[in-house]
């Protein structure tokens, strides 16, 4: 059985997104995966924060990653949440023209599972401040994903991110549940240690818990043409796209569906 091998870039300061990854994956037969990172150290609306995710680096990242051999390359961060989906699409081009290699990102995952799901109203889960989460829900707006609200921590260094702990993600996910009109969540940032906290929360108030990094894995196996057996513990990450009626359906007339850069 040949061995996919999917690339993943992650911020620096990222200490959630490998170790997720991998125990998502522990006893998954026939694929790898193989990281690489970037300089990311705070997020905020700001001229400094957004210079972070140019394509510069991430393109010399994503070179090494390619002369592993691997079959896709994932940016493991949300950035295009707030800075916008086509930040995202330019990205994955990028990446595509310098290594001939099909990209993707964890804001498509997200998006895709959270229409996927049939999520209409969303309420989001982050570590970060308001004006960042405000820019979250008019980015998913653009998507005709209408936002139920928002619950934040107020942080902005990113390695602080990680120190939430899985009960306190728990706790967060049911304030969001609970605000007028969500039918759905999301946890939105690749570092927290939001996988078990969604997987647990979607058990305790049965509504869809979308996670960044387990929806990324999912995302990145379908792309990647995987065929192996999937990894039923982490079951709102690999069958998110496959709940109602498959990934991309019944986006806005006007909204391209995200999804990787093909090859052309």
């Amino acid at each position: 059985m040949e061995t996919v091998r999917i690339g993943m870039l992650i911020p620096s300061s990222n200490t959630v997104a490998g170790p997720v990854t991998n125990r998502l994956l522990h006893g998954v037969p026939g694929v790898s995966v193989h990281y690489a990172r970037v300089r990311v150290t705070e997020i905020a609306l700001s001229p400094a924060s957004d210079a972070q995710f140019a394509a510069g680096p991430m393109l010399e990242a994503a070179s090494l990653l390619a002369d592993a051999g691997v079959r896709l390359i994932v940016w493991n961060g949300t950035a295009g949440s707030w800075l916008g989906i086509d930040h995202d699409r330019r990205l994955c081009e990028a990446i595509e023209r310098g290594t001939g290699i099909p990209a993707t990102t964890s804001t498509m995952a997200i998006l895709d599972a959270v229409r996927a799901c049939g999520i209409r109203r969303l309420a989001i889960v982050t570590p970060y401040t308001a004006d960042v989460n405000e820019r979250i829900a008019a980015v998913y707006e653009g998507f005709g994903i209408r936002s139920a609200g928002a619950v934040g921590r107020g942080l902005t260094v990113n390695r602080s991110f990680a120190d939430l702990s899985e009960d306190e993600i728990v706790r967060m996910i049911g304030e969001a549940a609970a605000m007028p009109g969500a039918d759905g969540v999301a946890v939105v940032c690749t570092n927290m240690r939001g996988a078990r906290a969604a997987a647990e929360a979607e058990r305790r108030l049965k509504v869809p818990v979308v996670d960044s990094v387990a929806v990324t894995v999912g995302h990145a196996l379908r792309l990647a043409g995987y065929g192996g057996v999937r990894p039923e513990k982490n079951r709102g990450c690999i069958s998110a796209g496959r709940r109602r009626g498959g990934q991309g359906t019944d986006w806005p007339a006007d909204a391209e569906v995200p999804g990787h850069c093909r090859r052309r």
